[in-house]
């Protein structure tokens, strides 16, 4: 296969909502371009795209695929991607590998959920961006409508290069603007025949071809001095102003297509090869240091694995952009991050399932290789000596958690390595075994994104799994003062066991006095690891007990409070102070003083007003201003605070502070009350105090499950 130069190559992401055509109008790209001669479709299942079972029991796509299609001199790489927000991280792993993202609207919806919220990462990357309006032969088609949304949405920097001159179902013919000419298409679509403007739609081309040059000299002091000079700009001088401008996010140029009858894929193909930038032309790539890097094709060659999928019998296929150099089938390079060494044993290029071996690739080329032993998604490999690491994919925090249980205990080692491969294959899904909780919890972007994953550990690992709700990580305090004193006694034949402590117990602040009656000799303190303080004051005078065993006491006393007297939760947040004990001469051992201190420390806390304390989280709510009313009407049956609200730009950023127990499933409560047009972001807060009745319920529901077991 032909090895393509830099300036040649172009890398571009479908995005948009589900059903707005992505897949389909990539078809039309891959038949117009050469390399199918016949276009599939998504009702049949034979895209080359969407060719994972999974997506045709769905019939949607699930998983980002990477085609590639020659067009005049260039080389176009296509990322098909999805369009529900549950597999964000398909979207924008593609995106920072991308050079332009083409936005498909349906023609009949306009400006739909999925295309909101994919272009908020679009706007982090700053990624060129051009709009397709697809569907405009549907018979609900509304063009004006279409543009309109989007002008709003995003601002009157979508520029309008296409309109249809009849739309509908007698749709055939596309007048643009930026080359002052009418597409004509047969019945069968394909390349068109290139007509006059008609009369009648003259005045309205040259007024959009007017909006249009003015746009592009608005963005360049150069051609706006050119503008005012002659009246209007060259086709060349459009051009080379219209992919600056895209470039500085300045324009977003609008075409037109009907994928499904194979209308417009051609020119936005075109329009790709001539004015779309390349990589060597967009910023250089951040790096780890904070340095950059530049697309140069001479450089030191390094490149990027964005994705990484599991192939049947061959193990892992890692996807990677070359953003330095040039990488040759069989080189040796060094992981940035391990260090380890890769042999590149065979390059290839992509087209769905099926790939094509190449000798090499040059710097903004996308590719794939297979069998790196220590290489995962987000990792740099460069030459040995000459180290660049390419800064990371940030990936969102997840929305959703679900504990994860198998059909039979034995299957948990299978379990850990199904999740294990999930996770090199998404970063944005992440598994925990949670020793707090003794459950193994899957956290994820929403019940479908969960769903999917179920799905392949069925069919890939062969395991039967069943999801539940996760335990809610409570903690344990006391707001009380007490005194306490246990002797542990045990008599068995030989040496026995004694041990007598007594304590005091207080709940803890920070900067909080000395005991007031109780000297103290020497201090503890000591950061708990799920949170919160222990601080153990050394209060015995006259050697009642000897200093060996204190450490004991406090062994004792943490293992307790491991395991709460109320729940089984950690306890945190307390202060105790050993003031008088006994011992004896013969049977004082340290697991003597551990059982001691340990029953003291209960004893202490059930009798010290004890208080259960829940995760409180930071939930971000983006929400439309229609509907802000129903979003903060539910949050105000879940206990919620409620912050504040600020614009961002056509939503409103709504905050809250909400208790963890009440966030269950909240993806889902939040997708439907909006139909989809809101989202959320949820961090950790803090630990407050479970309401009285609430702790009740929840430390009867304990002892309930305790009794079961």
């Amino acid at each position: 296969m032909k090895v393509y130069d830099s300036h040649n190559i172009r890398n571009i992401a479908l995005l948009g909502h589900a059903g707005s055509g992505k897949t389909t109008l990539a078809e039309c790209m891959l038949f117009e371009g050469g390399l199918i001669t016949r276009r599939g479709s998504v009702n049949d299942n034979n895209t080359i795209s969407d060719y994972h079972e999974l997506e045709h029991e769905r019939g949607n796509t699930i998983f980002t695929s990477l085609m590639h299609v020659s067009w005049k001199d260039s080389k176009i790489n296509i990322l098909d991607t999805p369009g529900y927000d549950d597999f964000v991280g398909e979207v924008i792993g593609s995106l920072s590998v991308t050079d332009t993202g083409v936005m498909v609207l349906n023609a009949q919806y306009g400006v739909e959920v999925g295309t909101e919220l994919i272009w908020e990462y679009t706007e982090q990357f700053q990624t060129p961006m051009i709009f397709a309006v697809n569907q405009v032969d549907s018979e609900k088609s509304d063009f004006d409508n279409t543009v309109s949304m989007a002008k709003q949405r995003f601002s009157n920097k979508v520029t309008v290069v296409q309109y249809p001159y009849k739309q509908g179902i007698g749709f055939d013919s596309i007048i643009d603007v930026l080359k002052m000419v009418m597409y004509k298409f047969t019945d069968d679509g394909g390349k068109p025949e290139k007509l006059e403007i008609p009369a009648e739609e003259l005045e309205e081309a040259k007024r959009l071809h007017n909006e249009l040059v003015e746009a592009i000299a608005e963005n360049d002091e150069g051609l706006m001095e050119l503008f005012f000079e002659k009246g209007t700009l060259t086709e060349e001088e459009m051009t080379k102003g219209l992919k600056l401008s895209m470039i500085n996010h300045d324009i977003f140029p609008l075409f037109i297509c009907s994928a499904e009858r194979n209308m417009g894929s051609g020119r936005i193909m075109g329009f790709l090869n001539d004015v779309a930038p390349a990589a060597v032309d967009m910023p250089p790539a951040e790096r780890v240091s904070g340095k950059t890097l530049n697309c140069d094709p001479n450089g030191d060659t390094a490149l990027f694995v964005f994705k990484t999928i599991s192939e049947p019998h061959l193990g892992d296929m890692s996807f990677f952009k070359v953003y330095s150099g040039t990488v040759n089938s069989g080189d040796d390079l060094q992981n940035a991050v391990t260090a380890a060494s890769e042999r590149l044993t065979q390059l290839y290029v992509v087209n769905g399932k099926k790939r094509e071996a190449v000798d090499s690739l040059k710097a903004g080329d996308i590719g794939a290789t297979v069998k790196l032993k220590k290489t995962h998604t987000n990792n740099t490999l460069h030459e040995k000596g000459k180290p660049y690491n390419i800064a990371n994919i940030e990936f969102p925090a997840p929305r959703i958690s679900m504990a994860v249980k198998t059909a039979s205990k034995g299957d948990m080692e299978k379990l850990s390595a199904g999740l294990h491969q999930l996770q090199e294959e998404d970063p944005s899904l992440i598994a925990e075994h949670s020793v707090e909780l003794k459950q193994l919890i899957l956290h994820g972007q929403g019940e479908m994104h969960l769903a999917v994953a179920k799905w392949k550990l069925d069919h890939s690992s062969k395991l039967s799994i069943e999801f539940e709700a996760p335990k809610i990580p409570y903690r344990e305090t006391i707001r009380k003062t007490v005194k306490s004193n246990y002797r542990h006694k045990k008599q068995s034949g030989g040496s026995g066991q004694f041990g007598e402590v007594y304590l005091l117990v207080e709940p803890y602040y920070d900067g909080m006095p000395p005991p007031a009656d109780i000297p103290v000799r020497k201090t503890e303190e000591v950061d708990l690891p799920w949170g919160g303080k222990i601080v153990f004051n050394n209060s015995i005078v006259g050697g009642a007990i000897d200093t060996k065993f204190l450490p004991s006491i406090l062994k004792g006393i943490k293992q307790r409070m491991e395991d709460g007297p109320l729940t089984g939760s950690y306890c945190r947040d307390i202060r105790i102070s050993v003031y008088d004990g006994k011992m004896h001469a013969v049977d004082s051992n340290d697991m003597a003083f551990q059982i001691a201190g340990a029953m003291a420390f209960k004893q202490a806390f059930l009798d010290a007003n004890p208080q259960l304390l829940e995760p409180i989280y930071n939930v971000e709510i983006l929400v439309p201003d229609d509907i802000m009313g129903d979003v903060m009407g539910d949050l105000q049956t879940k206990r919620a605070i409620i912050e504040g609200m600020e614009s961002a730009g056509v939503y409103q950023r709504l905050k809250a502070k909400v208790p963890l127990a009440e966030l269950y499933k909240y993806a889902s409560t939040l997708r439907s009350i909006s139909q989809g047009r809101a989202k959320h972001s949820q961090s950790f807060a803090d630990f407050a105090p479970v309401p009285h009745e609430l702790q009740q319920s929840i430390i009867k529901q304990h002892q309930t499950a305790m009794e079961a077991t």
